[in-house]
């Protein structure tokens, strides 16, 4: 069986990313009722709204997660609440998961940890974590400066571990979903096209600057500092670019750009992905029609592998 499937519980291994302020209950209920993973954010640092939301999923029934910044956790409440409340999976992320995993496995939760690197993810699965969420360069929000590819890094991380993968960067549909499949992983994770689907809470000005944005329509930004960010094309991160400089106030209007549709109120953030975006479409349809893709391109790969050719 699918390890990413056997672990969360989902109908398709395809997961919402944690996004923060956005991965509530509205949206993650959506993605968990067409069959995928819907996630539970506490990055945000709104402990008691993020508890409510984990409520209103557990009561729900369905499969979801939680993710724990570890990085961005005040203390160790959020982690406390986790292992005590019934959630049976969580990803950890933005920082060393080592103290964590004893906690979440002792309360019968699997972990997955995301990585940016080769060197992070043997040090996570000698930590003993469950699975990867193996996170490519091209994802939007908060990145490693050192760029790797999702193509470069999917492959080097499955040389080299048998725990399960999920792929995350750069994927939208079924085309990027089998060839994740095919570099080893067995799950995807998609944030900026969930950020532009019809269940997402943020403004339609947001939700209509990805489906604007070309290929090209980002920018890493702060690479030589923390956080380093991929971000949409926006006037207002013009002069951070050119500075290599985040201002250290650069995300207190962020909830602007998400709820209000002001797209220079701060760094709007988004993946290499939205160039591959091209309309906001329901959850639903996002998943239906990237199970449906993927399985019509293995089963054409399958003819391919059975006839020997090309």
């Amino acid at each position: 069986m699918n390890r990413v499937l056997a672990h969360t519980g989902a109908r398709h291994p395809i997961v919402q990313a944690p996004m923060g302020w956005i991965a509530r209950s509205p949206l993650a209920l959506a993605v968990s009722r067409a069959g995928g993973l819907g996630i539970i954010e506490t990055s945000s640092g709104e402990a008691e709204a993020c508890q409510r939301e984990i409520a209103v999923m557990l009561k729900s029934g369905l499969p979801f997660g939680v993710n724990l910044p570890i990085r961005f956790l005040k203390d160790d409440a959020m982690l406390r609440y986790v292992c005590g409340s019934g959630i049976r999976f969580v990803t950890t992320s933005a920082g060393s998961p080592a103290k964590f995993i004893a906690p979440l496995k002792a309360a019968g939760i699997v972990v997955y940890h995301a990585v940016p690197t080769l060197d992070a993810a043997l040090k996570c699965v000698d930590a003993g974590i469950d699975g990867l969420v193996v996170e490519g360069a091209e994802g939007g929000g908060f990145k490693n400066p050192e760029e790797v590819s999702s193509l470069v890094l999917l492959q080097a991380i499955r040389e080299r571990v048998d725990v399960p993968l999920i792929a995350a960067g750069g994927i939208v549909d079924g085309r990027g979903m089998a060839a994740a499949f095919a570099l080893g992983a067995e799950g995807i994770q998609m944030g900026t096209r969930f950020v532009a689907s019809a269940e997402s809470p943020v403004h339609a000005h947001y939700k209509q600057a990805i489906v604007d944005a070309p290929t090209t329509g980002t920018w890493v930004l702060n690479q030589s500092g923390t956080p380093c960010i991929r971000a949409l094309k926006t006037e207002a991160m013009a002069p951070v670019r050119a500075a290599g400089v985040l201002p250290a106030d650069a995300f207190q209007r962020i909830r602007g750009v998400y709820f209000d549709g002001d797209m220079n109120a701060a760094p709007a953030l988004a993946g290499q992905s939205a160039g591959l975006i091209h309309g906001v479409k329901s959850v639903q349809q996002i998943v239906d029609d990237t199970v449906a893709e993927f399985h019509a391109i293995s089963r054409r790969l399958g003819a391919l592998g059975a006839a020997g050719g090309f």
